[in-house]
């Protein structure tokens, strides 16, 4: 381990200052595993640690040094995949999937991997000139997004990444946003299913893909798993808003991507005021028992799609699951992107998507993921990392009360930018193609400066009060779909689910299984609290309706 770095774990527990994340001393906790999730903090002198794997340094006995019962073991190597939504990649208005890679640390392939992937739509045709890349990518995104054509090779990318790099013990994490959330859970369905090939197996892969769709082979998987993969785990899933619908024209839904036995965590922060008929959630499936027997539960004739696949799902799950997926999924203020990250360019200070990504973090320590974070970066999004460091009881520490709302107001998003022409973005492509231009020499600059000195709680509330951006109101295109009779599926909030062709002219989400509890983060709380500033009196409302008085979660 470098002199600058540290880690904590239930065996090896570097507990570090609030202010330098220094290590100053460490624990032995004997609890039988690893701590999951680990804070590096930045490059800074340390002081070495007084102790070692539990064991005092330098003391021997009969001048042997001093060795437990039990030598513990390794902890394992974690491996993060990285799935971004539509049209996002790294640019001027990064998402939270961005966001969350550049805190990841990296550098150390014994103990962590990191692997990210830009979302669907991102890139251009093979053999395209580069001065007119910017005009076909935005044909081939419009076309990916109306039939989402490379969802197919964002998860096989996936699957031939962790067959490459995939050993035993090695922990599976996966995020994703929009689609690149769709992506994540069908990468796990996948590894569900099928199963992970060796290494060199180039060639099974598009198979093994096309026996993960397959509805109808299901025995025969089965034995091209036992044959040819083998049975890996999903430590962790952590998506932001899954979308309903991968594509604007109806698709199969993949299998084991709704449920999954195979996933230890799930963990889902969801848009409370997205209104886009294509952007319905898509929430963790609790299907009806008399849906899950085969589908006798249908009605007569019907061809349903989810209620065959969640039958077959249902017929080939384990005999026995010793233990259930932990599946938390919470709501949040804004929309789309205001969850998802991506609606403000990347100097903003404040915006409502830090909020839900300081949660995904934050939840990464409490499950006990084993992801490692950079902490000085983590200061940048406004979470103290101190805040993450585990008691003498291996927990997280319980957040303060949130701050006090008072006369704060809810800002107006200012008017977007003006863009350019498709002459100005013509000629930047042509200075590009002939090598005296930058195709990033307008994006600003991610914010490098000092990190906030205010509280988290006070992060919490600015953010809170912070613009919310509607594409239906920003862009007139989405307007179109409202207004087309197209057929729409969801469950309502006493778990029935409803088929309706209409159209959605602009129809707020409905939020299921609310008999089973509300999951709404405390910040949204705060954000009703408080009055728009150009409509005095006027409080903020989510756009989905509470059927049940929520529970307000930190």
């Amino acid at each position: 381990m470098a002199n600058h770095t540290s880690f904590f774990s239930h065996h090896t527990q570097y507990v570090s200052s609030a202010s330098t994340m220094d290590a100053t001393h460490t624990q032995f906790m004997s609890t039988g595993s690893y701590t999951d999730t680990i804070v590096e903090p930045s490059p800074s002198p340390s002081v070495l640690p007084k102790s070692l794997g539990g064991l005092p340094q330098g003391k021997l006995i009969d001048d042997k040094p001093t060795v437990p019962s039990v030598i513990p073991a390794s902890a394992p190597r974690t491996l993060v995949l990285c799935f971004d939504g539509t049209g996002d990649q790294f640019d001027a208005d990064n998402s939270n999937i961005v966001h969350l890679v550049s805190m990841l640390k990296k550098g150390d392939q014994d103990k962590q991997l990191v692997y990210y992937h830009p979302g669907l739509g991102t890139a251009a045709p093979p053999l395209v000139p580069t001065f007119l890349t910017s005009t076909v990518q935005a044909w081939s995104k419009s076309l990916d997004l109306q039939f989402a054509f490379s969802l197919r090779t964002h998860v096989l990318d996936g699957y031939r990444f962790l067959m490459d790099y995939y050993t035993a013990g090695d922990r599976i994490c996966l995020f994703g946003f929009s689609r690149g959330a769709y992506t994540a859970r069908a990468l796990a369905g996948m590894l569900y299913k099928v199963g992970l090939l060796q290494p060199g197996n180039e060639q099974q892969v598009p198979f093994a893909y096309q026996m993960f769709c397959d509805l109808n082979a299901w025995d025969a998987c089965n034995h091209f798993k036992l044959t040819f993969c083998t049975d890996v785990s999903i430590e962790f899933i952590g998506v932001w808003d899954t979308v309903n619908s991968v594509g604007l024209v109806a698709g199969k839904r993949l299998p084991f991507t709704s449920s999954n036995y195979a996933v230890r965590t799930f963990r889902h922060a969801l848009s409370l005021d997205e209104r886009r008929v294509k952007f319905k959630a898509n929430v963790w499936n609790r299907p009806e028992p008399d849906e899950v027997d085969l589908g006798t539960g249908a009605p007569k004739g019907s061809e349903d799609e989810d209620v065959k696949v969640w039958a077959l799902e249902q017929k080939w799950r384990p005999k026995s699951v010793d233990i259930p997926t932990n599946v938390e999924e919470v709501w949040f203020a804004g929309c789309h992107c205001d969850v998802g990250g991506g609606s403000v360019p990347n100097h903003t200070r404040n915006s409502l998507a830090r909020i839900p990504l300081r949660w995904m973090i934050r939840v990464c320590f409490k499950t006990k993921s084993g992801i490692k974070f950079e902490s000085e970066k983590l200061r940048h999004i406004g979470l103290d990392p101190s805040t993450l460091l585990y008691d003498e009881n291996g927990e997280i520490p319980k957040r303060p009360p949130p701050a006090e709302v008072n006369y704060a107001k809810i800002t107006r998003a200012p008017p977007p930018p003006k863009q350019p022409n498709i002459i100005v973005r013509a000629w930047r492509g042509i200075k590009t193609f002939f090598g005296f231009g930058s195709p990033f020499e307008d994006a600003p600059h991610v914010d490098n400066g000092p990190p906030p000195e205010t509280t988290e709680e006070e992060e919490e509330l600015k953010d809170a009060l912070s613009p919310m951006y509607d594409q239906l109101d920003l862009k007139w295109i989405w307007k179109v779909l409202e207004y087309l009779p197209l057929t729409t599926r969801y469950q309502n909030s006493k778990n029935q689910w409803i088929t309706k062709h209409r159209c959605n002219r602009g129809r707020p989400r409905i939020i299921p299984w609310q008999t089973d509890g509300l999951r709404v983060h405390r910040s949204v709380e705060l954000r009703m609290q408080a009055e728009f500033e150009d409509r005095p009196g006027k409080k903020y409302v989510p756009a989905a309706k509470f059927d049940v008085k929520p529970k307000f979660v930190p």
